[in-house]
């Protein structure tokens, strides 16, 4: 017989070996939601995954809550800042690390504009990256990925983005993930961190 005739018999052999139960313990029930709403998405480079944050934001009817590791995007910023000045509840969770190693940040922007900013300085990354829209509301709106809100992630980087639209239980998730973070985080303060 020859090897790749082998090689093909043994993966073929593999794929119909019966799969074990899973244990209890490999997973959470209570980490499952339903599958409802919509999905929109992008990878970068290529498509305009800042476009969909910056739409997403601009759409916001009473709130908008946002995780982010690195936040240099001045677009991205200025829509939040739109927000705020619309009357929006805006609030912003950053990783205090990446404000002070990273000086295109815009985080100075969001507070010079009375944003609400808070760093995160409880872990050893503040890595989650965000936004979360209206989520106590009938069509809540999540933002999340692989996608920093950088330059880079839009042009440079190969980057994931989804919108999830109307999934009112995984936004509540993501809201009490949020909320958990917020309890200790620290009003963020430009004369001494950046």
């Amino acid at each position: 017989m020859n090897r790749a005739l082998a090689s093909s018999i043994a993966a073929a052999s593999i794929w119909a070996a019966p799969i074990p139960s899973m244990p209890a313990w490999a997973f959470d029930a209570s980490s499952i939601v339903p599958a409802t709403g919509t999905i929109e998405f992008a990878f970068t480079p290529g498509d305009d995954a800042a476009g969909l944050v910056i739409r997403a934001i601009d759409a916001a009817r009473l709130q908008v809550l946002v995780q982010a590791f690195s936040f240099t995007h001045e677009k991205i910023a200025a829509a939040l800042n739109r927000a705020h000045r619309r009357g929006i509840d805006v609030q912003v969770l950053v990783d205090p690390q990446q404000v002070e190693l990273i000086d295109q940040n815009v985080v100075g922007l969001l507070k010079a504009a009375k944003v609400p900013v808070f760093t995160d300085g409880m872990h050893s990354a503040a890595h989650n990256k965000i936004v979360l829209i209206d989520a106590r509301e009938e069509q809540p709106v999540l933002v999340t990925g692989s996608f920093n809100f950088t330059f880079a992630a839009q042009y440079r980087n190969a980057e994931n983005l989804l919108v999830i639209r109307g999934n009112r239980e995984l936004a509540r998730a993501y809201l009490d993930n949020w909320e958990r973070h917020r309890a200790h985080s620290v009003p963020f303060n430009s004369a001494t961190e950046h």
